[in-house]
């Protein structure tokens, strides 16, 4: 369906809940290294209860790897720096969508590799500095399956 990228984690719970989240909408989670925390960690299971094994999870010790190994087609980073709303983007199936850690987000180098209508951005009121992790990428992945028909993988 869709790919979830999540660049370098910081936060059990969040990638947690994300897997629950992937397991429910058919998506593919991909976790890029290093990550903020063990992957046997209680907080992680217990945020993704019995879902890991049926989500499909990835790790990759670095970007590179990941696109090596997936060769995405569509790739779109979602930032607070980014200019285009995410619901004004037309997604396909088999869109990447790439979320950077909780405490800093994803490096600048990184987003001035993408063409600037491919960085999207969450609206917020103007004072707010961000959302939780696992709730921004629910908001972007539904808003994905929904133009997609909700059809399933």
């Amino acid at each position: 369906m869709f790919n979830i990228v999540l660049y370098q984690p910081e936060i059990p719970p969040n990638t947690g809940n994300i897997i629950r989240l992937c397991s429910n909408t058919g998506s593919t989670l991909h976790l890029i290294h290093p990550l903020g925390f063990d992957l046997d960690d209680k907080k992680l299971k217990r945020a993704g209860l019995d879902y890991p094994e049926w989500a499909s999870v990835n790790n990759y010790p670095d970007f590179k790897s990941y696109l090596e190994k997936v060769k995405p087609v569509r790739i779109f980073a979602i930032s607070t720096k980014g200019k285009t709303i995410y619901a004004d983007c037309r997604f396909k199936r088999g869109d990447t969508f790439i979320f950077g850690p909780e405490t800093r987000g994803l490096p600048a180098s990184f987003l001035k590799s993408l063409p600037v209508n491919q960085i999207l951005r969450i609206p917020m009121q103007p004072d707010s500095r961000s959302l939780n992790l696992s709730n921004a990428v629910s908001i972007v992945i539904y808003e994905a399956w929904r133009q997609n028909d909700f059809i399933s993988s």
